[in-house]
């Protein structure tokens, strides 16, 4: 009687529930290698076209009970996958309607709904995987962050290159000491997406999409293809420009490997913007205190047509990758080229140049870890106490730029303390009929 009270929920959450019952082992329901569906997340996943479509794939070992995408003909191709699956246009009346049925949900929409999305999905207890940047404004991030750790959910931002070799090697090669303390680091991306006008013309919606609920939290203004699909992160109502893009992949190991948090300053050189478009090339740069025994350091960003400086490491002849990091140690510099193997330079320096024992874990990748997280395993290595942070210093970056002058940050009580008035673009004003 006891046993039969313990809802699907706990049993898959809590390993001591989990403890109380008899389990069949795999091989003798779902055969060789499979996981019955007893082990199996029911996962709802929110934005299913482009990088949707990759993530609902990416957790396909579980059972995919709901489907949801204002634009169904984008979605199209998902839906044909999982023609068994509920469709929904509508996150919330997903999450409502199918609430008993959900465990975990995915989160792949543009940046303007991950916020509203995810808190609502955590509100009601569920695990969350959201794609990077985790809000489109810094006051969104903090709140998800608390919320996830006072509902007791399980969640992953989606910098799935976080799982990979390459990154683990930059961060164990700077944690290992092997090229000194490093007190700057540049990061640089060769992407652009910034620059352009609001179309005055109005087309007609297409009939597969839901232009409002597109819209979402953002403030009304006409449908035009120029938004959608794949242009939306220039403008500043949905977007997160090239830093909220590439930033928090490529500031990921840094902050990783540096054991970075809050940064204590922010500044900002942008080219030129306007209110709807981010710029076409920003430097940023961020300065963070001290954090036990590793010194204060600088991290710049660059991006656009901007580049770092050439190290004078640098072989003559050799160009830099267009996106990666250069990690300058008191014993040497590291180049560690996004998603390629970090190489000590000159590349002489690699000569009799030998890895660290491996001290991270490796076998797993992203997606897994979040779902093993969900069933009891360890926390995600990206969770939003880490994630969070990293998100913050990523979109602080974006108001800098706005603010036009260099920013003096308290992280813990989550305000800028030189310039009030750039306090105002830590949140944006939600159109009526959205909440956080």
């Amino acid at each position: 009687m006891e046993k039969n009270m313990i809802t699907r929920r706990q049993f898959l959450g809590n390993v001591a529930a989990a403890a109380a019952f008899t389990i069949v082992p795999r091989h003798v329901l779902g055969g060789a290698g499979t996981i019955p569906p007893s082990e199996k997340l029911n996962i709802a996943c929110i934005g299913i076209s482009g990088m949707g479509a990759s993530d609902v794939g990416q957790v396909s070992t579980e059972n995919i009970v709901a489907l949801c995408d204002v634009d169904w003909k984008h979605a199209a191709g998902t839906f044909k996958k999982y023609p068994g699956v509920k469709k929904y246009r509508d996150f919330r009346r997903m999450l409502e309607k199918e609430d008993k049925n959900i465990d975990a949900v995915t989160v792949s929409t543009p940046d303007n709904i991950h916020a509203v999305a995810a808190m609502m999905a955590i509100k009601k207890g569920k695990h969350v995987y959201c794609q990077k940047p985790l809000a489109h404004d810094v006051f969104e991030v903090r709140r998800l962050t608390e919320a996830a750790n006072k509902h007791k959910v399980m969640t992953q931002m989606g910098i799935h290159i976080h799982a990979e070799n390459a990154v683990k090697w930059v961060v164990e090669i700077v944690k290992s000491g092997m090229i000194g303390k490093v007190r700057k680091v540049d990061i640089f991306s060769n992407k652009n997406w910034g620059g352009g006008t609001r179309p005055t013309d109005k087309p007609p919606v297409p009939e597969t999409l839901n232009w409002d609920l597109w819209l979402g939290p953002a403030p009304w203004r006409p449908y035009h293809p120029a938004y959608l699909p794949g242009n939306w992160r220039r403008w500043w109502d949905f977007g997160t420009g090239t830093l909220g893009d590439m930033g928090c992949h490529i500031i990921d190991p840094v902050f990783w490997a540096l054991d970075l948090h809050y940064p204590v300053s922010i500044e900002a050189d942008p080219g030129v913007f306007n209110k709807e478009t981010y710029p076409r090339k920003t430097i940023v740069k961020w300065e963070f205190g001290t954090r036990g025994d590793l010194p204060p350091v600088t991290v710049t960003w660059y991006d656009g047509r901007n580049n770092p400086p050439r190290p004078k490491e640098l072989e003559e002849g050799r160009n830099l990758p267009g996106q990666g990091g250069l990690y300058y140690g008191e014993k040497g510099t590291l180049l560690a080229p996004h998603m390629g193997t970090p190489r000590l330079i000159p590349e002489s320096r690699m000569k009799g140049f030998k890895l660290p024992e491996p001290f991270l874990p490796r076998g797993i990748n992203h997606y897994q870890e979040w779902i093993r997280a969900c069933k009891g395993g360890p926390k995600p290595s990206t969770n939003f106490d880490y994630s969070g942070p990293l998100t913050e210093t990523i979109l602080l970056g974006n108001i800098a730029a706005r603010a036009g002058k260099k920013l003096l940050w308290d992280g813990p009580k989550l305000k800028v303390t030189n310039a009030p008035g750039a306090n105002e673009y830590l949140k944006r004003k939600y159109r009526q009929g959205w909440i956080l």
